[in-house]
């Protein structure tokens, strides 16, 4: 089976990991993606309950026409206490367990009630034993940037404290190929964080909208560059 994860569409919040619609950046990425997956004889269309992952792979079936399931089991980490926060009280709450994070010594969970990467790819690699049962030889499935990351972490048996090492910028729309062998019973990457679809269009991609993950350092919020944020966006 052939298992390709889509990150949901740039959403209309910068927000810490709130549940909101997508941008009209989003929406676009959603339909570039959608065009490229014609292709691909995609035959399920699975994705998280969050708004923006259900609206991604909404706009992407319209391209597919297929049968859509939602699994909670997708959605993004939780963020825990840092959720519907700006990058500058983040880091002023919480800049000792960023700080603490960015070493990758500990698989530690965000605080508050968050998830660590060991919590989210337990869940999500249920749900991807279970998918591989079913009866298709190509699927798309609409998930996150944190589930992303736990999956390949935990498929490739890495120490899950390294989770971040996966993708300084994964991109929304984005590509990520797995690979089930039913033969073997095996996972192979096959391909990770493909834009090609994006090709001359920049005002897309993620550096206009977010950094990979939460900067140790409070920033000014001047709306610049340097106050973006990428993490459960």
């Amino acid at each position: 089976m052939n298992i390709y994860f889509i990150r949901h569409g740039r959403q209309n919040s910068r927000l810490c990991n709130v549940n909101v619609e997508l941008s009209k950046e989003g929406k676009e990425q959603a339909r570039l993606v959608g065009e490229r997956l014609k292709t691909y004889n995609i035959e399920a269309v699975y994705s998280s309950h969050l708004t923006r992952a259900k609206e991604t792979a909404d706009i992407i079936n319209q391209y597919l026409e297929k049968p859509r399931v939602i699994d909670e089991r997708w959605q993004e980490a939780n963020f825990g206490g840092l959720t519907g926060l700006t990058n500058e009280v983040i880091n002023r709450k919480y800049g000792k367990f960023l700080e603490k994070r960015a070493t990758m010594t500990e698989d530690i969970p965000y605080p508050d009630g968050g998830e660590n990467c060991r919590m989210v790819f337990e869940r999500s690699y249920a749900a991807l034993k279970e998918l591989v049962k079913e009866p298709y030889e190509n699927v798309c499935v609409v998930t996150h940037g944190g589930v992303l990351r736990a999956l390949l972490t935990g498929l490739t048996g890495a120490d899950y404290a390294k989770w971040l090492t996966y993708g300084r910028q994964i991109e929304n729309c984005s590509i990520t190929h797995i690979m089930y062998d039913e033969t073997m019973g095996t996972f192979h990457i096959e391909r990770f964080n493909d834009f090609a679809h994006f090709e001359g269009k920049d005002y897309l991609m993620r550096k206009h909208f977010g950094s990979g993950f939460f900067q140790m350092k409070a920033q000014p919020e001047t709306g610049g560059e340097n106050n973006k944020s990428g993490e459960g966006r």
